[in-house]
């Protein structure tokens, strides 16, 4: 199988031209190339294919295996991706996703891809679509227990569930303890990303997350576009904010007027490769 390893600001996944490659069980082999130590290393495999709908579709893959519905970093390497390798000579496209239509702005530097601005589409806030367990309609600031301790969450999906929870301090955080915990709570029916979040200002934020069926990463899109959204509804920070992640920063907006929100950042080509994929069930 030919393949390109790539990130966006250090979120890495294995992409597939699926337009010439098939893929008949992406499952095992999303689980197989993210290893580490025996695979290529990744936090998941992403497919690159034609769409009735749309320019492209992006179907993804968690490193567990699981598959995905929609994931921030990894649609903005797919607008690379198409655009680089000459698929499209489109700036403005369309990507199908497991959530919906997502609309891509490409900035080009040198006949590359430099920056890429997402439209995310709107926030889902009912706690029944998110979901999360709860009996009030929406779950904003609201306490949960997780290994005895009590937090404060507020639940958010953008494409894929999300609880954004604050603390004074994120980089001393046991997050390989904690990240679990919260993944698999029973408020949680589909399982959870897990932001922890610490506010620096009124446009900047801090923040570590805990992906389902991947662990911890260095960034998640969808996640600090929910952070973000979280925020402005704490009355934390303003409707533009920073958010800081391990592998870099994200630009998120949300247009509250229009109930959209974009997001702007890199996304990066690191090499291109072929592996055997013989014995992968």
């Amino acid at each position: 199988m030919k393949f390109t390893k790539m990130h966006g600001i250090g979120n890495d996944y294995v992409y597939v031209n699926c337009l010439e490659e098939e893929v008949k069980n992406p499952g095992p082999i999303a689980k197989y190339v993210s290893d580490r130590h025996c695979g290529i290393g990744s936090d998941g495999l992403i497919l690159i294919k034609p769409s009735d709908t749309a320019d492209f579709e992006m179907d993804m893959y968690n490193s567990d295996g699981s598959q995905g519905a929609m994931c921030g970093n990894g649609i903005r390497c797919v607008g690379k991706y198409v655009y680089d390798y000459g698929l499209t000579d489109k700036t403005h496209l369309e990507i199908q996703t497991k959530s919906g239509i997502k609309y891509l702005d490409l900035q080009i530097e040198d006949g590359k891809t430099a920056m890429i601005k997402v439209n995310m589409g709107s926030p889902i806030l009912a706690a029944k679509e998110i979901p999360v367990v709860s009996d009030k309609e929406q779950v904003i600031d609201e306490p949960i227990c997780v290994d005895g301790v009590e937090y404060r969450m507020t639940g958010v999906s953008m494409g894929n569930p999300h609880a954004i929870v604050y603390m004074d301090d994120v980089d001393g955080l046991d997050i390989e303890k904690l990240g679990p915990k919260f993944e698999n709570h029973e408020r949680f029916p589909d399982r959870v990303n897990t932001e922890f979040v610490k506010v620096l200002d009124k446009e900047t934020v801090q923040m570590r997350v805990w992906e389902r069926g991947a662990g911890e990463t260095m960034a998640c899109g969808t996640g600090a576009c929910a952070v973000a959204v979280a925020c402005i509804l704490n009355g934390l920070t303003k409707e533009h904010v920073t958010v800081k992640l391990l592998g870099g920063d994200l630009e998120i907006f949300w247009d509250r007027s229009a109930d959209v929100v974009y997001m702007t950042g890199p996304a990066a080509t690191v090499f291109d490769g072929e592996i055997d994929l013989s014995g992968v069930e």
